[in-house]
């Protein structure tokens, strides 16, 4: 499956008003716990990959991003499993895996017909809105299609943020 996703800053209250006129549908509030990790034999930031541990409600998922796939939004190719997270960590450490990171967020879930909308509040770093679609072809109808939908709120393409929360973290921590 490829994770067809576009990201950019929002006002929140602004946001939920604009949605809930639109009809979204609320699904629920998550605090996740996002633990990045790098490999020994490449560099992620390099190839633009991530590998992630998420704890949600005391759930685990361990995720794959390949890399991005166009110049203007964040779909990759994305894998995602179960994982008992304290296990996980330590199957990663040993095989010579390190953290490179962890990003906190609160977010907020809403669904408008066949998109999952996202509204992140990120600790350190801001308030951002992220719009899905998870398909297996069409990533370029898929793209323009959650322009259109951003577009209502006054968000266009160069609104859009490639730069993922851990590498906006790293590089304000580098003073960035």
């Amino acid at each position: 499956m490829i994770e067809i996703e576009v990201k950019a800053r929002a006002d929140h209250e602004q946001a939920k008003e604009l949605l809930f006129g639109m009809g979204a549908e609320f699904l629920g509030v998550q605090h996740h716990c996002d633990t990045y990790f790098n490999a020994p034999h490449r560099d992620f930031a390099s190839t633009d990959e991530a590998l992630r541990i998420r704890s949600v409600n005391g759930r685990s998922v361990m995720t794959y991003k390949g890399k991005k796939l166009d110049t203007i939004s964040k779909t990759r190719e994305e894998f995602e499993t179960d994982v008992d997270g304290g296990n996980a960590r330590s199957i990663l450490l040993a095989l010579g895996f390190y953290e490179s990171g962890v990003v906190k967020k609160t977010r907020e879930i809403l669904k408008y017909k066949d998109m999952t909308i996202c509204l992140d509040n990120v600790k350190d770093i801001g308030e951002f809105i992220e719009v899905e679609i998870t398909a297996e072809s069409d990533v370029e109808l898929h793209t323009k299609r959650i322009f259109a939908f951003l577009e209502k709120f006054g968000i266009g393409e160069e609104d859009s943020i490639r730069t993922s929360y851990l590498e906006m973290m790293l590089g304000k921590k580098e003073g960035k």
